[in-house]
């Protein structure tokens, strides 16, 4: 969530300036309010965490007026109000800063345009009293959250003194809490049914900061016993010391009553996670799992039946979301469940609130060597093992090749070069041959032809010598050196982008703006791409692992070079001409694009799209179809920027992937470049004595159609099936089942190479 700032300010001038592009540094959303009546609308809309009013002059507003009406709201109690008063000389006394603390105001900011002083407050303010406020929304969400646990909830301080019952408490031991707060446990009558040690038990094992939990009969007000499971669980805080016990309670069960619900939710959660774990089988075995439902009848199905392959696997995928609704479910389950399937649940909400719910979780390397190494090296971010020799790559800052003569115009592209672009259309295209020709620098002549035709100058409103300029210095920043992430790569990125936006349903989904930035993106995504993974650079404990702390390092680095390079110079900056609103909306898409390329959050944004497009638009599709009329599912996709945000990562995604969907010898050839520079990357492991990451990739040893095989199935298999259920890609989805058929047929004749040694 990026923190939001509202700006009111009844003219621009360079204060306002100062704060808006303090505002751009940090990350932060703004919005600008010329009247009192607009700044109390946005506000009410957008509930920001920082509100900068002008105070300089009541000519216009009166500040102070402003600053009430908008405490006047609810959720004002959770904003930082800063008022930016005018600087006074050294002559003058300071005023007081009374009244403004009584209009409202929490602080004051002396007139100061200089971006580096305003970005300096408000980093401060978000530091200090936003976080404060964030602490606090989030007690009384926590309070409410008590308030409507089912389970009995008791908190005491560390001498037992009661400090908060919930109602469930007061339901199940029939005191009110006025009755409670404020009294020592021992205060309270206690049940003779227990075991004469059982609170000395308690006690040792609470006071030693552990948590105890068992069976306990408590005392009613009404004098009844009734039997509790009790969880005590202490509350370490200032100093290291307890200050408070958290106490759980739940009526403990056990009547056959409570076999039917045990049941029930144990099927549930059956249920629940052999969906969540059918991911990790083999993934193409014999099995009614995602990949087999509509594919077992046929080894070549046509490409209309392909097409519905895709929409019924995308109908049998049963991945949750919310994930919440789950957890509320368990929860009450466990309300009156026997003791034993209580811990269970226990156990399974335990797992269900992890971070990784979208990753499948695999099983002993020996299973599958090639998808753990893929998985370890794709998604994670090393071992964090710094050593002494760290990874340093040097930045390629010139701006021009020496081999080829630039054209000055599209026109002037060689006749060469301009045959071949005539296919640029066609997913078939041979980017290869481009490479060979235009002495690898592939990306600048494709990138002239493809934003020539989505119109990208006229939108940046730039001129031609600009956009060249600017793909000259973008390509100039690929390693040349580099088997696979290089500017071939980009270009064919590139292509492949360019070709999903022709795509009808993705054109009709999304708008011009979106276009530009999914462009940009493609042919920035892996600027200056060291050849070495993110585990890797982790690992070395590079300068960028350390700047990005060792998160999304790379497509960190890729997107804030691409952005320096861009303004460094106003004869490549593609951004100078257009307001800073479109910039804004622009640089955000291009970064969440190349953002979603990193691999960690892989099935976090395919599982998203699922539920998010390819569900609802097939639901739609269905009743469409059953009522005889056209489906037109994406007319109102431009009303949902969500779904907007959800396609053009997607579609990036497998731009970035698609070599197992390009034809067989393109495909062969990417398998090779990646595997190259696997092989590269693990040698200089060993030679640096670093953790290898993806030890099957050792050029010794390593079986290419294995590694192909385990990626498409732990990766690809599942997101085209997806993309393809929204976008409708017959040729893509031909030529990654001819492909996988390929690597198969290698791997079942033990084939480690690329081709059969009758093809070499």
């Amino acid at each position: 969530h990026a923190l939001q700032v509202l700006l009111i300010f009844a003219k621009e001038d360079n204060q306002s300036d100062g704060f808006w592009w303090a505002c751009d540094r940090a990350g932060y959303r703004c919005n600008i309010a010329r009247t009192p009546e607009s700044a109390l609308e946005c506000f009410l809309d957008k509930h920001q965490e920082i509100i900068v009013i002008d105070h300089r002059n009541s000519r216009y507003f009166d500040a102070e007026d402003i600053c009430r009406s908008i405490r006047a709201t609810k959720p004002s109690e959770h904003t930082v109000i800063l008022a930016v008063v005018p600087r006074t000389s050294a002559d003058q006394e300071e005023t007081s800063v009374l009244p403004l603390l009584n209009a409202g105001f929490d602080r004051q900011f002396m007139e100061n345009s200089s971006i580096t002083a305003c970005y300096n407050e408000l980093v401060q303010i978000e530091h200090g009293e936003v976080r404060s406020q964030f602490k606090l929304r989030a007690c009384n969400a926590v309070f409410t959250a008590l308030d409507h646990c089912q389970e009995a909830i008791e908190i005491t301080s560390e001498d037992h003194v009661i400090q908060y019952v919930n109602p469930a408490f007061e339901r199940m031991m029939g005191y009110h809490k006025g009755e409670l707060i404020g009294k020592e446990l021992t205060e309270l009558p206690k049940s003779d049914k227990n075991c004469a040690d059982l609170l000395d038990t308690i006690n040792t094992f609470i006071k030693k900061g552990k948590e105890w939990q068992g069976v306990y009969y408590a005392r009613r007000k009404s004098g009844d016993s009734i039997q509790q499971h009790v969880k005590i669980t202490p509350v370490i805080g200032q100093g290291g010391k307890i200050r408070h016990f958290v106490s759980l309670k739940r009526l403990h069960c056990t009547n056959e009553n409570n076999k039917q619900v045990s049941y029930f939710f144990h099927v549930i959660i059956f249920i629940t996670f052999k969906s969540h774990s059918f991911k990790c089988k083999n993934r193409r075995k014999d099995s009614t799992d995602v990949k087999s439902i509509t594919s077992q009848s046929s080894d070549a199905p046509s490409l209309q039946t392909r097409r519905y392959s895709s929409m019924a696997r995308i109908h049998s995928m049963t991945i949750e979301a919310p994930i919440t609704k789950v957890i509320n479910i368990i929860n009450a389950a466990q309300e009156n469940s026997p003791i034993t399937v209580a811990e269970a649940l226990d156990r399974v909400l335990e797992i269900l609130r992890t971070t990784e719910l979208y990753s499948p979780q695999l099983g002993t390397k020996d299973e599958d060597p090639h998808t753990s190494d893929l998985v370890g090296g794709l998604m994670t971010d090393g071992l964090r093992r710094l050593s002494g020799n760290e990874y340093v790559f040097s930045k390629n800052m010139n701006l021009s090749h020496s081999h080829l003569s630039v054209p000055n115009t599209i026109n002037d592209v060689p006749p060469c070069i301009t045959q071949l672009l005539d296919n640029e259309e066609s997913w078939d295209f041979n980017i290869f041959e481009l490479e060979a020709v235009t002495n690898k620098r592939p990306l600048v002549y494709l990138g002239l032809k493809v934003f020539a035709r989505f119109g990208v100058s006229e939108f940046l409103n730039c001129s031609e010598a600009t956009l060249r300029a600017w793909l000259q210095v973008i390509e100039a920043n690929y390693h040349s050196s580099n088997s696979y992430h290089n500017s071939t790569h980009a270009a064919d990125v590139l292509h492949a982008t360019a070709f999903f936006l022709g795509n009808e349903r993705v054109k009709g989904s999304l708008d011009h703006l979106d276009e530009v930035a999914a462009l940009i993106a493609a042919t920035i995504h892996d600027v200056d791409h060291p050849g070495r993974t993110n585990s890797f650079l982790c690992n070395a404990g590079s300068e960028l692992a350390v700047l990005y702390n060792d998160t999304a390092v790379l497509e960190s680095h890729h997107t804030a070079l691409a952005f320096q390079l861009t303004t460094k110079e106003s004869k490549c900056n593609i951004f100078k001409n257009i307001d800073r609103n479109h910039y804004r909306t622009l640089r955000q898409a291009i970064i969440d694009m190349v953002l979603a390329t990193e691999m960690t959050k892989h099935f976090e944004h395919v599982n998203k799209f699922v539920n998010s497009i390819n569900k609802p638009m097939a639901s739609e599709e269905t009743s469409l179809h059953s009522e005889g009329s056209d489906c037109e599912c994406t007319a109102n996709m431009k009303n949902f920027p969500d779904n907007q945000t959800l396609i053009k990562r997607m579609m990036i995604k497998c731009a970035d992937v698609a070599n197992p969907c390009r034809p067989l010898e393109l495909c062969i050839e990417w398998a090779g470049r990646i595997s190259e520079e696997y092989f590269a990357q693990t040698d200089e492991e060993k030679r640096q004595g670093l953790p290898v990451v993806m030890p099957v990739f050792d050029r010794n040893t390593c079986s290419i159609p294995k590694s192909q095989i385990s990626f498409i199935d732990y990766f690809i298999t599942d997101m085209f099936d997806a993309w393809d259920a929204f976008a409708h890609l017959p040729v893509l989805m031909q030529h990654l089942a001819n492909n996988y058929k390929h690597w198969k047929t290698l791997d079942e004749l033990k084939c480690k190479s690329l081709r059969l040694p009758s093809e070499n």
